[in-house]
């Protein structure tokens, strides 16, 4: 996101935001009546399946084995799969199927994987667990690992260009251009380089600064994820925008719901060190606001992002409207 853009995202953050917020991470009725009826946990469990079999397909285990096993490792050892799936379900959401979109999620958790591996590296977070296993580099070693990032990213972008069936060359290369972005400069790897040189800075830094780090670290990627779905489901230029919006909402609120949990949550439920934040002083929004104002922020963030939703098809928008409240939850 350019500086330019997040000017025009944080002045539409702070009309947001004086509005009356409701009770802590609960969405608005108008929106919560779409989950009536729908089966979450059999749809999550489906999608997670199909998208798993489509990365086992995809990444074969041949010469250099190691770094095959490496890629394999990260990226087949379980995880929610938020990011796929909200790709598959926005494509279905403007009409498209999980045939078209399944490559275009794929190619998304391949992006997810690498920044997982380079994150947990020594010399970014200095993590040893994720997922409740050892970090990539600890088992196969760091100069491994980082190669093994690299050729998942390379990989991403060649599974969606050559992978992808029935979508015009036009959506595709838009896609291709949506995932670089959400992983350059201005996406994840700006982000990681905010959020390194941001640590042990004073909490008085304010909304702005703590907001663009996330944004572009965390949220990025999971509003390309939605972009690319609804790009590839041939959704219009006015409901790409919309779903782009939804899913900056969902990243900043999945971020910041995370930001908590690290404080609240011991390793185990993680998954991987629990008090990192805490122990590298980064900046936080429990940091900067206190608990109590990062609830308030997240429920604002769950409100905004259903609010956006309204006037989608009912039925096929209650995946979307699910997945938000998902994410939303991990903070109870």
């Amino acid at each position: 996101m350019s500086f330019a853009n997040f000017g025009r995202w944080a002045r539409l953050r702070s009309m947001l935001m004086k509005r009356n917020t409701r009770s802590l991470l609960s969405p608005p009725d108008t929106v919560r009546r779409e989950e009536i009826g729908f089966d979450f946990k059999a749809y999550m469990q489906h999608k997670i399946n199909t998208v798993n079999r489509a990365l086992d397909a995809a990444i074969e285990l041949k010469e250099p084995k190691n770094i095959h096993e490496a890629m394999r490792y990260t990226l087949l050892a379980g995880g929610k799969k938020i990011r796929p799936v909200l790709c598959i379900a926005a494509c279905e959401l403007v009409g498209g199927t999980d045939y078209a979109a399944v490559p275009a999620a794929c190619a998304v958790e391949m992006v997810h994987a690498m920044s997982l591996i380079h994150d947990d590296l020594p010399s970014i977070d200095n993590d040893d667990l994720r997922r409740g296993k050892p970090a990539c580099h600890k088992v196969f070693g760091e100069n491994v690992a980082i190669l093994a990032g690299d050729a998942l990213q390379a990989y991403a972008f060649e599974h969606l260009a050559a992978s992808t069936k029935g979508v015009s060359p036009t959506r595709v290369v838009r896609a291709i251009v949506e995932l670089a972005k959400s992983v350059g400069a201005e996406g994840v790897a700006g982000g990681q380089v905010m959020d390194v040189s941001s640590e042990g800075l004073s909490s008085e830094v304010g909304l702005e600064r703590v907001e663009l780090i996330h944004l572009k670290k965390s949220a990025a990627l999971l509003e390309g994820s939605v972009v690319l779905g609804a790009i590839v489901g041939g959704g219009s230029d006015e409901e790409v925008e919309r779903l782009r919006m939804f899913g900056r909402c969902v990243g900043l609120m999945g971020q910041i719901v995370d930001d908590i949990v690290d404080v609240t949550k011991s390793t185990e439920e993680l998954g991987k060190t629990a008090g990192k934040d805490l122990v590298v002083d980064k900046l936080t929004y429990p940091k900067v606001f206190g608990m109590h104002k990062s609830k308030e922020i997240a429920q604002k963030l769950v409100e905004d992002s259903t609010e956006i939703l309204v006037g989608f098809d009912n039925p096929k928008v209650a995946p979307l409207v699910a997945l938000t409240n998902y994410i939303a939850g991990k903070i109870n």
